[in-house]
């Protein structure tokens, strides 16, 4: 499709002008986003993949805002359907954020990590990851959390996690929902994580912690006894940054934890197929 220069000023953002197959982003950063025509027969996918370059680029970034939907469509040289598809496409991703309304428009995420774990979680819920592959990838990563964090941990985040350990026993005492103390036990790995000062290691616990807590939900309630005197050694062992007994303590809370909820599902496994 030919490309028609386009020298209107874009009345609905006057912070973007079109300029030809340039978009200008927001003065305040002064770079600028190039979009070209599209010829592929699949050209969401194109428009898609362009955006992202322009993000990877960092001339589109996080809060920024994408001309407005008729300009958009011009420069890519596609219908207003095709954009939109696209669009769609990447807020699905997580990647923007689409707004209605005379304030609204395409706008640019901040980077969460919600793509990472919903792709996770769907792929437990489809069956592509077996309660064997998300125990095994638990004792593995947490290993590593277990050792960086005992290098990089400050003195607050040991504060916040003894603090997730007194709120455990207070849940005990109280004889509290287990489904609110089990996410309390889980909140200790996010303590964990965020102690590593590593925002890969914090998506990734995230995302593991989510399909947990799905697969807890999964097998029913299973209160077991031996969280919170494992938790209790290994915050001594923590504290004095004592990194193998403390990645130690944690293999072995979670190889006897995981056995548990393994030997839980063959259980249920087994009662379905009797019943089936």
């Amino acid at each position: 499709m030919k490309h028609t220069k386009n020298t209107s000023v874009n009345r609905e953002n006057p912070a973007v002008a079109a300029r030809g197959t340039r978009i200008r982003e927001a003065p305040r950063r002064g770079a600028r986003a190039e979009f070209h025509p599209i010829k592929a027969p699949r050209a969401f996918e194109e428009i898609a993949e362009q955006i992202r370059r322009e993000l990877s680029n960092r001339r589109l970034r996080p809060g920024d805002r994408l001309p407005a939907e008729r300009t958009l469509a011009q420069q890519f040289g596609v219908s207003r359907n095709t954009l939109r598809e696209a669009l769609r496409s990447l807020e699905n991703s997580g990647l923007l954020h689409l707004r209605k309304g005379a304030s609204g428009g395409a706008f640019v995420r901040e980077s969460t990590g919600d793509a990472i774990v919903a792709g996770l979680r769907d792929m437990f819920n489809m069956g592509a990851i077996e309660p064997e592959h998300l125990t095994e990838a638990r004792v593995m990563i947490e290993s590593i959390a277990v050792r960086a964090a005992c290098e990089r941990a400050t003195t607050a985040d040991v504060d916040a996690l003894k603090f997730n350990i007194a709120a455990a026993e207070r849940a005990v005492r109280e004889r509290a929902d287990f489904y609110a103390q089990a996410a309390i036990h889980l909140d200790f790995h996010r303590i964990l994580a965020r102690a590593t000062k590593n925002p890969v290691m914090v998506i990734v616990m995230e995302g593991l912690l989510d399909v947990m807590q799905h697969f807890i939900r999964a097998i029913g309630q299973t209160r077991n006894p031996w969280v919170i005197p494992s938790r209790r050694r290994f915050i001594r062992h923590f504290e004095v940054r004592d990194s193998d007994a403390a990645v130690a303590e944690m293999q072995q809370h979670l190889d006897r934890i995981n056995r548990y909820y393994l030997a839980l599902v063959k259980e249920k496994d087994r009662a379905e197929a009797a019943n089936g």
